[in-house]
């Protein structure tokens, strides 16, 4: 049975590493990061809802008067 010649691997691996850690490399180049984000405050928009216009009134039972 002949025997596997792995004399080339490591020339084969690093080539392949080297050439994934580039192609990496110039996939993050190509974005740009902002240098100092500045936080911006959090504005929520008033939502209106049709009941907001209407008058209501909630009774709590205890402004109810004492019923016998």
């Amino acid at each position: 049975m002949p025997q596997l010649d792995t004399s080339t691997w490591f020339t084969t691996i690093l080539a392949m590493l080297i050439s994934l850690f580039s192609l990496i490399q110039l996939k993050f180049y190509k974005y740009t990061f902002p240098t100092n984000p500045n936080p911006t405050g959090l504005k929520t928009k008033k939502q209106t809802t049709p009941w907001e216009s209407k008058w209501t009134k909630i009774y709590s039972p205890l402004s109810l008067p004492p019923q016998s």
